[in-house]
């Protein structure tokens, strides 16, 4: 891995410890073909909402609205104008085929992401359809060595 591809997700995990979400914490860097980082997010509730613990809690309710972090990056930089067609974005999680689907739209073309090594996230979000998705998308993507989470 090049030492811009580590700082990057390295860069993510930061970000994805701004999440309040106790038991999900993910990260997402938007980086530009010049090396500048135009946008981040996390996972959380919509701005605006409040961060109550025990919505987080219950998972239910948690998984109707929090939005996810490549989404919020996403998100981010359309509130303020910037484009990301041609871009990178580094995330420490694999991303759902929704994101997927986000990510094209937006016009990103590479994705770096870390594989955690948590059984409950790889029952909930199976590799071998992101992989699909990202094929159908034409995005290209790398994978990261497994993260121990």
């Amino acid at each position: 891995m090049s030492k811009w591809h580590q700082r990057y997700i390295d860069l993510a995990h930061t970000v994805a410890s701004w999440s309040k979400d106790p038991s999900t914490k993910v990260g997402a860097v938007i980086v530009s073909p010049n090396r500048e980082v135009l946008s981040t997010g996390y996972n959380g509730f919509p701005r605006g909402m409040i961060d109550r613990p025990d919505w987080y809690a219950d998972r239910e309710f948690k998984h109707k609205h929090v939005v996810h972090a490549e989404a919020n990056a996403i998100l981010n930089a359309a509130r303020y104008g910037v484009r990301l067609q041609g871009c990178t974005l580094y995330v420490t999680h694999p991303p759902c085929p929704s994101c997927a689907r986000t990510i094209a739209q937006a016009g990103i073309e590479f994705v770096v992401y870390d594989i955690p090594t948590d059984e409950g996230f790889k029952e909930r979000w199976p590799l071998q359809t992101m992989k699909e998705a990202f094929t159908l998308y034409n995005l290209q993507t790398s994978e990261l060595t497994p993260l121990s989470l």
